[in-house]
């Protein structure tokens, strides 16, 4: 749990100005000290008996990770639950194995949200500590498929039979578990590996393994070594941390502005303050939400050894390339380049770190050394670095060895979209073999056709080769598709000042001016004011 010492009484705003007390409030909030908003919101509600109050009290103290706080208020609440209060009440009940309590307040009948679709995850659980298998199971048969929690059921009774040892059983559930966990496969792969090696099965926990891309040397050593507690999901606690880590996750990645995972991530981390899903999950948002130090507390909470700390790793890298804190992320990522135990990961991190430094040369160098790395790649684990070295050698302005490199990555991976799509645009820009830059396009884009990328690669290879009309049409979806890319705003108003529909143009070029980086405004300006000529066309 993060937690931020609340600042002493004295210093707070008191709650007989409400005026500039809930100024105060407001102010620390934004500010991000969500602690001292949850103070002076918690006196506003005392002195006004606002319930309004209590809520966002109770909300900014979860928000800043203090849980204590956030209890206390709820206790003192005099209105039904919000979500999130009831969901902390649970994660802390489940805490104290008061199972009981948490069953009631899943209940349908308890006040605030009804939450009652988690309890088969409860009372299956309860079971795993009875010993009864076939109850477990059963029960977790039983959830309605149009129940919020049915998507979970095989990962759930996967982990249920695994901490009862039954191995042989539980591997159907998790091959179907794997099979629907989408966006959630990596962490769910590794939690289960961590089940099987758990119950003494080494072989089927490896075989958990096997459809990871990325180098699963530290994985595979923490398994062995049974360093997996802050992956395995073995008890109801856990158990309950991964679901809402999987909310949050949802809510992470959807476009909606009103779907903040904060809140949902800290109480997953109160939860189970060992889990490391919930650590890189939380460091994430916060990163994003400019609590950067918080973030970075997340990330460094994984111990050496974990099968997670690599991702940690990667991600405090990320968080300080982000907030432009390049030194500290060189340093971080030459650092684990350096040691002899250094893998494959550690030098695509340093990749990494130097591409938002477009440093291009030292990156394509890093991302080589990355490669070569590798212990037995598959193919899916060596494209992906391959198109990384490529993206910086095209960056550092050596197209001949990154086209060498990108028919390597085609030899291996002849119908991944990505790779064709990149080798196609890539000789778009280079005005080379025209032909074949379409065609692989056209592959990429029949493989991959609702990616608003390879759709604006389609509709700007048509562009190039003049058949404007067909090259608007294209590029109008990508952009509806995905608004916030500027490349494709931008080659959206290429194509329409080329068909002399000028002021739409100007509209789309404007529309790239909001999401573009520094290097493109200057372009994206003058087109604005003067128009399209050969010095201002997008390459």
């Amino acid at each position: 749990m993060l937690c931020v010492g609340a600042p002493a009484a004295a210093s707070l705003p008191a709650a007989t100005d409400p005026a500039r007390a809930y100024v105060a409030a407001r102010a620390a909030s934004i500010s991000g000290n969500h602690v001292e908003a949850a103070e002076i919101y918690a006196r506003l509600a005392t002195a006004s008996k606002n319930s309004g109050l209590e809520q966002r009290a109770i909300a900014e103290a979860i928000s800043a990770g203090n849980m204590p706080l956030a209890l206390r208020l709820i206790g003192n609440s005099r209105q039904p639950s919000t979500v999130d209060s009831k969901l902390l009440l649970v994660a802390d009940a489940l805490r104290r194995g008061k199972d009981g309590a948490a069953d009631q307040l899943l209940s349908p009948s308890a006040t605030g949200a009804n939450l009652s679709f988690w309890q088969p995850l409860l009372r299956a659980w309860q079971a795993v500590e009875r010993r009864d298998a076939s109850a477990a199971v059963t029960i977790l048969s039983q959830v309605p498929r149009d129940s919020a929690f049915a998507a979970f059921a095989d990962e759930q009774t996967a982990y249920a039979l695994l901490k009862l040892g039954k191995t042989a059983d539980a591997e159907p559930y998790a091959r179907r578990a794997i099979g629907t966990a989408g966006a959630r496969e990596f962490r769910v792969r590794i939690a289960l590996a961590a089940g099987f090696r758990s119950a003494g099965d080494r072989q089927r926990a490896l075989a958990m393994l096997e459809g990871i891309s990325g180098d699963t040397t530290a994985i595979r050593q923490a398994l062995d070594s049974g360093r997996t507690d802050s992956v395995a999901i073995d008890n109801v606690a856990k158990a309950f941390s991964d679901q809402l880590v999987a909310l949050a996750l949802q809510m992470h990645q959807s476009e909606q502005p009103s779907a903040d995972p904060l809140n949902i991530v800290q109480i997953a981390r109160y939860a189970a303050p060992e889990s490391s899903s919930a650590a890189i999950l939380l460091g994430n948002v916060l990163s994003e939400d400019g609590r950067l130090q918080d973030s970075l507390a997340a990330f460094r909470s994984l111990r050496d050894g974990d099968p997670l700390k690599s991702e940690a790793v990667d991600a405090e890298a990320r968080a300080l390339a982000d907030a432009k804190r390049f030194d500290e992320a060189l340093a971080l990522a030459s650092r684990a380049a350096a040691s002899p135990a250094a893998t494959s990961d550690d030098f695509a991190r340093l990749g990494d770190v130097y591409s938002a430094m477009q440093r291009f040369n030292e990156s394509a160098a890093a991302y080589k050394q990355a490669i070569a790395r590798m212990q037995n790649p598959t193919s899916g684990q060596s494209w992906p670095l391959l198109l990384l070295q490529a993206s910086a050698l095209q960056s550092a302005e050596r197209w001949p060895e990154a086209k060498a490199v990108l028919n390597s990555a085609i030899a291996l991976a002849p119908d991944e979209p990505q790779v064709l799509n990149f080798l196609g645009y890539a000789k778009l820009v280079h005005g080379e073999d025209l032909d074949s830059a379409e065609a692989m396009i056209r592959k990429a884009s029949s493989l991959a056709p609702d990616d608003a990328s390879i759709s604006d690669s389609l509709g700007w290879a048509l562009f190039k080769r003049g058949r404007i009309e067909e090259a608007i049409e294209i590029l109008q979806k990508a952009a509806v598709s995905d608004p916030s890319q500027a490349e494709i705003q931008e080659h959206l108003g290429d194509a329409l000042y080329s068909a002399g529909r000028r002021f739409e143009a100007r509209f789309a070029w404007s529309a790239a001016l909001a999401t573009a980086d520094e290097n493109e405004t200057g372009r994206l300006k003058s087109k604005i004011a003067g128009g399209l000529t050969k010095a201002t066309a997008a390459p």
